[in-house]
């Protein structure tokens, strides 16, 4: 993957000394954040439970990490960076035992970036750490990011997308389908057994296209019979290793067969790897599978499992209305950006922090 330039943005040294009592500040902030957009330093204070003075000092060291950001307007006071919210779940991760360390970055996607880390008995496994709202362009002016719970609803968002994927992937991994193996998540963070392969869409040829072309077949197919529709299965999603076995690695986006446009995204998803393989490998299927007529469907095949992670309809819900309300408050703010104009004040905002602004990649 594209490094955003030498760095990766995980400081991993911070992450090592940072003490409990930076911790506790820093969970401070996020807490904060539920119902201010910009938290103030009294209530940061009152909230980790230390004595006066001691969160102040602290607050100042995390800023100087970029792990929180000051702002001085409207009021005083402390918002997470995306990088703070990176470390909250890390070091989580790291107290209950899930991974003694990170590693490099191996990958960025449209809303997500991918590390590898070390288990404590050594194994090396990947960390995903969804990041959702990144090509959204933060607010401009005051009026704007001073509404309450704005910045949490996309850290609350990341947070409900990383479930989402624990959650389908451990039901889907008890299934037998191949999966990376799920291992842990806090926050926007999964922690999963790393995946051995190569995208697709870097690979120049196949050995067996045909072969290959049938295991994603019946990936889709098995996927319907569970209920499922992936709704973006292409090239990218995909892992082929040198055996041509296929890992699927990405389904951020998978619906209910049970949708009414069903068959549109099951043919669209057929079709779109039935065109890669045409064009990449000269390969053509005589024939490829319809929802109708090659899948036995049953709706809530993995209704428990998921449960079992801790994803609930009612979650689905949430994470479908969420959705919803930040489309359409991006969609706001973008006609709000077009009609201002691009002054001195165009970095200033949430992401006046250096590294911290998110820009679409």
């Amino acid at each position: 993957g594209a490094h955003h330039g030498g760095m990766p943005n995980l400081d991993v040294k911070v992450l090592r000394y940072m003490s409990n009592e930076e911790f506790r500040v820093l969970t401070a902030v996020e807490m904060g954040m539920k119902n201010h957009e910009i938290v103030p330093s009294s209530l940061i204070e009152s909230i980790s439970g230390l004595k006066r003075g001691g969160a102040f000092k602290l607050i100042r060291l995390l800023a100087k990490n970029k792990l929180v950001g000051h702002q001085s307007k409207p009021y005083d006071g402390y918002r997470l960076t995306s990088k703070g919210y990176d470390y909250l779940a890390l070091k989580t991760l790291c107290k209950r035992g899930a991974i003694s360390a990170v590693g490099i970055q191996i990958g960025v996607g449209k809303e997500s970036d991918i590390f590898t880390a070390v288990r404590p008995d050594g194994e090396e496994v990947a960390l995903k750490l969804h990041k959702l709202g990144r090509s959204f362009r933060t607010l401009k002016n005051n009026r704007d990011y001073t509404r309450p719970g704005q910045s949490f609803n996309w850290l609350y968002m990341s947070r409900l997308s990383a479930l989402k994927e624990f959650a389908f992937m451990s039901a889907l991994h008890s299934k037998g389908f191949s999966v990376p193996t799920p291992i842990d998540v806090n926050r926007h963070v999964v922690v999963m057994s790393l995946a051995h392969g190569y995208q697709l869409n870097s690979i120049q040829m196949l050995r067996h296209p045909s072969s290959v072309f049938n295991s994603l077949m019946e990936v889709v197919c098995s996927l319907a019979s569970y209920g499922l529709i992936h709704c973006d299965f292409n090239e990218f999603n995909m892992l082929v290793d040198d055996s041509e076995n296929v890992t699927l690695i990405d389904f951020p986006q998978m619906i209910s067969t049970s949708h009414t446009n069903a068959d549109y995204y099951f043919n669209r998803d057929v079709e779109c790897v039935r065109a890669f393989f045409r064009r990449r490998f000269g390969f053509v299927a005589a024939q490829v599978p319809t929802l109708d007529a090659d899948t036995c469907r049953n709706e809530h095949a993995l209704d428990e499992q998921l449960a079992a992670s801790g994803w609930t309809p009612a979650q689905e819900t949430e994470f479908a209305a969420l959705a919803d309300a930040l489309a359409q408050e991006t969609a706001e703010s973008a006609e709000h950006a077009g009609a201002a104009e691009s002054g001195s004040e165009a970095g200033e905002g949430l992401g006046s922090d250096g590294e911290d602004v998110e820009t679409s990649s």
